[in-house]
């Protein structure tokens, strides 16, 4: 394997999606939230994490997908941001995935303009489709999400 990395996992629907180790800060259960009044739609609130606000996104919401089932409390993947930390709800977490460099091809053709901006690309795996996300696009939540929608 040449110039491996490693992905921290996880799934929203049916996608698998992965972020680089080194952005992570922890993998957390769900945590009670503060809703904010007026924010972008895709800002589930803030959460309290040891005395430090961090701002959730919902990334179910922000790559367009229908609502989570009130019944399945989401998990939280913290990032380390240049401005501190942010939460992505997630439906599930994988694991630790760790691929080769020259294994990684571009988006698939068969997503959406709008989530194909979300997405660096992909690693074809043995039982899935690894859909790394551009988290500095993720993060950008003055994004029209509404626009995944109709895409």
């Amino acid at each position: 394997m040449s110039n491996p990395r490693q992905f921290c996992t996880f799934y929203v629907g049916d996608m698998f999606l992965g972020i680089p180790v080194e952005h992570v800060q922890e993998v957390l259960r769900y945590h009670a939230m503060t809703r904010v009044p007026r924010a972008a739609s895709s800002v589930s609130g803030l959460i309290n994490l040891r005395g430090q606000i961090v701002t959730a996104i919902d990334l179910r919401r922000r790559l367009g997908l229908p609502p989570r089932d009130a019944a399945r409390l989401p998990m939280n993947v913290v990032l380390r941001t240049s401005d501190g930390a942010v939460s992505l709800l997630v439906d599930a977490i994988g694991d630790v995935t760790e691929v080769g460099e020259d294994a990684f091809e571009p988006s698939p053709p068969t997503l959406s303009d709008a989530l194909r901006k979300l997405v660096r690309g992909a690693y074809k795996l043995d039982r899935h489709l690894l859909l790394v996300l551009d988290d500095a696009e993720v993060l950008d939540v003055a994004d029209n999400s509404a626009a995944l929608l109709t895409s």
